[in-house]
């Protein structure tokens, strides 16, 4: 298969027009209704053709962009590439540099651009296991980090500390200063501490559990973590391929399948088992985390919610996973309705192994540890994972969740609300 190079280099002559067009404007919350209406249809026209491209020719361009998948390229790295190698197929890095400088209401929505090529190449059954292959590498600030934790067994990262003790990586998330609400910092932080406990050959089983806190509401008490941080979002600071993309295909999707280490006859994956313990509230992302450990425990005064739909956008891949922990009902009334499972409910053991009483957590997370620590627990496990998620339907989902959450986030409503907290978190 080739590529159509003469649609491609009218949709760079497009692109050039659009980008003249824009500039032309003034940023997106002053411009009158006709500018609006004007910016509006060139973006819709130009991701039309962009759709149908990668439609068509999302393998062969996968193909040369990775010389014939013999690179493994993350997220970002090939998106640079398609930038270079495809001018007008998606925005420049220069033009992603100056969106990331505006608030969220001000941005062009460039990001969705990104996702549709990454929704072609996710489409793709050939190009989507290479990359999602590419994405369960372990990071370069990992393999840089690691001859030094696997000698000392401490690794402190700004929001996640990591710390080696009786063959258990313990990942403490440590951001006292928003209740550990997820951001970009979060998430890279958390891709190398896994990443640690996955490569470090003395951890046998992994241990997430949120540290405790300076907020003076919940002043040293430990809180597992409060979701997305929307007042970032409406700062626009939470990127869809650095945060909601990488945090997907990446860390999370490695505390499944593991991370990718070789070609080895017996698996080129290594992967851990994995225990969470929730401390005070598992919000959005913290409750998201959950669906894909091994063993969960949660102090009986603890809570979790995923509150999609107040804050209007797609809890990560919990629309996937949900069901197969609580069935579609419940699911539904989490996700669309924003209802809270508390500990103490009948409804929590569907999400969680083990409610125990705070003062109690400490000795039970060390039984639940030493249990995973078996011998077989691995291989099982990973089978288990095999069984209730194939990479392909993950790939297909993460194809349509790249598209809709980038609407989602540029969307006005999001914006709003977004907006909205952050005001009253600087008036508090």
């Amino acid at each position: 298969m080739t590529v159509d190079l003469a649609f491609l280099a009218g949709l760079e002559q497009d692109a050039r027009q659009l980008d003249d067009l824009l500039a032309a404007m003034p940023v997106p919350t002053v411009r009158t209704a006709a500018q609006r209406a004007a910016a509006a249809a060139a973006l819709d026209a130009i991701r039309a053709r962009r759709s149908r491209i990668m439609a068509v020719h999302a393998e062969a361009i996968y193909d040369r962009l990775t010389d014939g998948r013999t690179r493994y390229l993350r997220i970002d790295e090939l998106l640079a590439a398609a930038a270079a190698g495809y001018p007008g197929l998606v925005p420049l890095e220069t033009q992603m540099a100056a969106e990331s400088a505006r608030e969220q209401a001000d941005k062009e929505g460039y990001e969705i651009d990104q996702a549709i090529f990454l929704r072609g190449i996710l489409c793709s059954p050939v190009a989507a296991p290479h990359l999602l292959d590419a994405m369960l590498r372990p990071t370069v600030r990992a393999l840089d980090l690691l001859p030094g934790f696997a000698e000392s067994g401490i690794a402190e990262l700004e929001s996640v500390r990591v710390e080696r003790r009786d063959g258990v990586a313990h990942l403490t998330l440590c951001r006292d200063d928003c209740l550990n609400a997820e951001d970009e910092r979060q998430v890279d932080d958390l891709e190398t501490a896994v990443d640690l406990a996955l490569l470090d050959p003395s951890v046998r089983v992994g241990l997430l559990r949120g540290g405790p806190m300076s907020h003076p509401r919940y002043a040293g008490r430990r809180v597992f973590c409060a979701g997305i941080n929307l007042k970032k979002l409406s700062s626009g600071d939470i990127p869809l391929v650095a945060f909601l993309l990488r945090r997907e295909l990446g860390y999370i999707h490695k505390l499944i399948r593991g991370v990718l280490v070789g070609d080895s006859w017996r698996s080129p994956y290594l992967d851990k088992p994995w225990v969470a313990a929730v401390d005070t509230f598992a919000i959005g992302g913290g409750a998201q985390l959950l669906l894909v450990l091994d063993h969960v425990l949660a102090a009986s005064d603890a809570y979790l919610s995923l509150p999609a739909a107040k804050e209007g956008i797609v809890p990560g891949v919990a629309n996937l996973r949900l069901t197969r922990f609580t069935g579609p009902r419940l699911a539904r009334q989490m996700i669309l309705g924003g209802r809270p499972i508390h500990a103490a409910e009948p409804e929590a053991r569907l999400l969680v192994d083990e409610v125990v009483a705070p003062e109690e957590m400490d000795a039970a997370i060390a039984r639940a540890l030493e249990r995973l620590g078996s011998e077989a627990v691995p291989i099982n496990r990973r089978m288990l994972n095999l069984a209730e998620e194939r990479p392909a339907e993950f790939a297909r989902y993460m194809a349509e969740f790249a598209l809709q959450q980038a609407l989602r986030v540029h969307d006005a409503d999001v914006i709003g609300n977004a907006r909205a907290f952050a005001r009253r978190r600087g008036a508090a």
